[in-house]
């Protein structure tokens, strides 16, 4: 009896806590909306999407909160698997890792060469070779421009700006340059490359959680969501999903330090990286809530959540080439805000100004509205839509590295780009797998996925504001 009753009351302290911190997250969200409401003048279709934008990622975090502390309270119902150990289930895929390294490898082949058929359909009379420069468009010409010369620190204001692209990717093209001597080839073998082989390592991260079904049909999803066709341009988002994939696959795996080190990579690779310090933060207080104090002591613990600063220090290695090139270990926030209007702001504030500007380019500028700003305000709804569903689905850590991404992502104050930072994200293509494992969820969710990743394809090769 008194068991019963020192359980209920542990019960009800849970409770009351979970309540606190839902009722604390939702007072903040109101309180900066309202904030956001009394300091700016917004049209009403503007407002609803704001208001819609901020309600969804409430729900998403509603939901998070008892999942978070159920993780955090109680050893995790999620299988893990040790280093040494084979997943039972994985033994009955022979080479499946092989398989899905080539298999990515031609995904990303035929995409270049679909844009090369698309291309001579549209009128462009060049050979293969020659519309492989194609790809230079975006901000890939930033990209191998660095790799070339590295930042600049006098000229053209054009060159001083690429100093906002993190380096992590223009030096892995330009040691592979050393081989090639054709930074365009170097780019696009380092992207093709660093896909195949993060398909890999997100296969084996997902079946530490997962069945094998469920790992291929994210990795499918990451081949066929819109804008995926990124991951084949000379960009960084091959490389920086592979390191973001590397570094929670060693840290899930007992090899933490290997793990943050990874993450730290990510972080000299793209400055979302730094997000990555949010699951390793869950899962190590998840192993510090579920392990017996007298197996492991607590400066144990205390080792691990140092190492974890490691991905701090992975962009305070980009902050100090910065100082270095211009003097300033944070010029790039002034470059962004400068030439690109670019700061950190509120994403209900994004989705007022997105369907703003949809709106206003509707009769005005067609491209610009199928091109750029329909296909962000997809992809913002659409991530917190799916996420609804999954939270209980998916692995806490996951969810709040979620949570944390899409606040900084696309909380930008001029974003151009969401489809194409929302693919990186692991837990997006995750959560479309998991809310898909039925046939008659799976195949409308892949056939809408298809015409949509065609579509945009198409926008892409035609430069309809695709960044």
């Amino acid at each position: 009896m008194l068991l019963h009753d020192q359980q209920k009351m542990k019960r009800s302290t849970q409770d009351k806590l979970e309540l606190l911190i839902s009722l604390g997250g939702l007072a903040v969200l109101i309180g900066a909306f309202l904030v956001w409401c009394s300091s700016k003048v917004v049209s009403i279709p503007g407002f609803c999407s704001a208001l819609l934008s901020a309600v969804l990622f409430a729900i998403v975090c509603l939901r998070f909160v008892p999942e978070w502390m159920f993780f955090w309270r109680r050893r995790s119902v999620l299988r893990i698997t040790k280093v040494e150990q084979v997943p039972t289930h994985k033994m009955a895929y022979k080479n499946i890792e092989l398989k899905i390294f080539f298999s990515l490898i031609l995904v990303n082949l035929s995409v270049i060469v679909a844009a090369f058929l698309l291309r001579r359909i549209i009128g462009y009379q060049e050979t293969f070779v020659d519309s492989l420069e194609f790809w230079t468009c975006t901000d890939s010409y930033h990209y191998l421009a660095i790799a070339r010369d590295w930042y600049l620190s006098e000229g053209d204001v054009d060159r001083l700006v690429q100093l906002v692209f993190l380096p992590g990717y223009p030096i892995v093209v330009r040691l592979v340059n050393c081989i090639l001597h054709n930074y365009l080839y170097s780019g696009l073998l380092v992207s093709l490359l660093s896909f195949a082989g993060a398909g890999c390592v997100i296969y084996r991260l997902l079946l530490l959680d997962f069945d094998h079904q469920t790992a291929i049909r994210t990795i499918k999803y990451f081949c066929l969501l819109p804008g995926a066709f990124f991951f084949t341009a000379p960009m960084s988002e091959s490389l920086f999903l592979l390191l973001c994939a590397s570094c929670l696959y060693f840290a899930r795996t007992k090899r933490w330090l290997l793990g943050c080190l990874f993450g730290a990579l990510a972080a000299f690779t793209r400055s979302l990286g730094l997000t990555l310090f949010v699951p390793l933060f869950f899962e190590l207080v998840a192993e510090f809530k579920n392990t017996p104090k007298e197996k492991i002591p607590i400066r144990h613990f205390i080792e691990k959540f140092l190492e974890s600063l490691l991905v701090f220090l992975g962009f305070g290695a980009y902050c100090l080439i910065n100082y270095f090139v211009a003097g300033n270990p944070f010029k790039f926030l002034e470059y962004q805000k400068m030439h690109w209007n670019q700061q950190l702001g509120w994403f209900f504030n994004t989705a007022c100004y997105q369907l703003e500007e949809a709106i206003n380019s509707y009769s005005s500028n067609s491209t610009n509205l199928l091109g750029l700003w329909l296909p962000n305000l997809i992809a913002i709804f659409s991530s917190l839509i799916i996420m609804i569903f999954a939270v209980r689905l998916m692995r806490p850590s996951y969810t709040a590295w979620y949570i944390s991404y899409f606040l900084i992502a696309i909380g930008a104050t001029w974003l151009l780009s969401a489809p194409r930072y929302l693919i990186t994200l692991i837990p997006v293509p995750l959560a479309v797998s998991l809310v898909s494992k039925k046939a008659t969820i799976n195949i409308p969710i892949s056939i809408i996925s298809g015409i949509l990743y065609t579509l945009y394809f198409y926008a892409f090769v035609m430069r309809w504001q695709v960044w």
